[in-house]
C-alpha cells in the first residue's frame, strides 16, 4: 500500500470511530449515562476524525455551544487538509 492509501484507510476508521463516539455521548447526555470525555473527543478529531466530528457536531448539534470544540475541529480540519494536500502532491 502507498502512504496515501494507508492514510486514507486510517481516516475511514478514525472517522467512523469519531462519529460513533460523538453520537454515543450525545445519546448518553439526556439520560444521565456514562459520557465520553471531551479530551477523548478532541483526540479523535485531531487524529483524523474531522469528517466524523463535523458530521455529528453539526448533524446532531452536539457540543456546538462549546467554543473549544469549534477551535479544535477547525485546527484539525486545517491540519488534515494540509496533510492530504501534501500527500497528493508528493
Amino acid at each position: 500500500m502507498t502512504p496515501l492509501q494507508l492514510v486514507l484507510a486510517w481516516l475511514v476508521v478514525v472517522n467512523v470511530a469519531t462519529a460513533a463516539a460523538y453520537a454515543y455521548d450525545k445519546m448518553a447526555a439526556p439520560r444521565g449515562g456514562r459520557r465520553v470525555r471531551e479530551r477523548t473527543l478532541w483526540i479523535l478529531c485531531l487524529a483524523g476524525g474531522v469528517g466524523g466530528a463535523w458530521l455529528t457536531f453539526l448533524g446532531m448539534r452536539h457540543k456546538t455551544l462549546h467554543r473549544s470544540f469549534w477551535v479544535v475541529q477547525s485546527v484539525a480540519t486545517v491540519l488534515w487538509v494540509g496533510i492530504l494536500a501534501w500527500l497528493l502532491v508528493a
